[in-house]
């Protein structure tokens, strides 16, 4: 697919990765359609003649439902969906500090799981739905993560990030016959808002030394693995991991 064909969808794009793909997309594409939970952030993100914006949790089937029918019945639909939004955690399975309850908390591992694995569901089943009754080709492309892999600490969000991949695996096979392709982005450590917030300042730098290049990741780089994914249509079923050689 030409990125000036491209119609896309990205999920949790009000800020962070998801807007910067966004922002860097605009002028290369003929639409981008942000959906986000976060309504302020939304209404503070400048106008543009390409870009639809639309309130939706996407841990909720049911808003999930009516957004993605108002994207194809009233924005005139999509023909890329980017899964972008999640939340990074890090609890362990069992803390021998915490007091009374030394295992994992249950809301924090039902909350990854719901938006982290289960809004990829909700998005993807609802505009493939639309792509196949209408007939049109298209990409999904699902966000996850090195921890996939399996990281120390991070149970829920690796669990989530690994079933996202298998869902990518799963989905190229099902869809291919209905020209819808299905690929995945596996970052890892990144210089973005979310690694701060969600890492110490020594955890990062840790990190960075353990990458065979030295240096954490630019969001441009994630920006150009879209791309990629999106132009290249024998690109299916894998995952594209960017991050630098690192191992964990």
């Amino acid at each position: 697919m030409q990125l000036s064909d491209a119609k896309i969808l990205i999920t949790g794009g009000a800020k962070g990765i998801g807007n910067f793909i966004a922002n860097g997309l605009l002028e290369k594409v003929a639409k981008v359609v942000i959906i986000d939970y976060d309504k302020e952030q939304l209404s503070l993100l400048p106008s543009h003649e390409k870009l639809i914006t639309h309130v939706c949790d996407v841990s909720n089937p049911f808003s999930v439902e009516k957004v993605i029918k108002q994207v194809f019945e009233q924005d005139g639909g999509i023909n890329v969906c980017l899964n972008n939004a999640g939340i990074i955690h890090s609890e362990p399975l069992v803390n021998l500090m915490a007091r009374p309850d030394k295992k994992h908390n249950l809301s924090n591992w039902k909350r990854v799981i719901d938006i982290n694995l289960n809004g990829v569901f909700y998005v993807t089943s609802n505009v493939v739905e639309q792509l196949v009754s209408k007939r049109q080709k298209g990409v999904i492309i699902n966000v996850s993560s090195i921890a996939a892999q399996g990281n120390v600490g991070q149970s829920a969000y690796s669990a989530s990030k690994a079933a996202v991949e298998a869902l990518t695996k799963t989905w190229s096979k099902e869809l291919g016959m209905f020209k819808i392709r299905c690929a995945c982005i596996a970052p890892g450590f990144f210089d973005t808002p979310s690694n701060k917030d969600s890492l110490s300042e020594s955890m990062l730098t840790k990190w960075q030394k353990s990458i065979p290049l030295g240096r954490l990741g630019h969001m441009d780089e994630l920006l150009s693995a879209v791309e990629f994914i999106i132009q290249n249509e024998f690109f299916n079923g894998k995952i594209l991991s960017v991050d630098g050689g690192l191992n964990i």
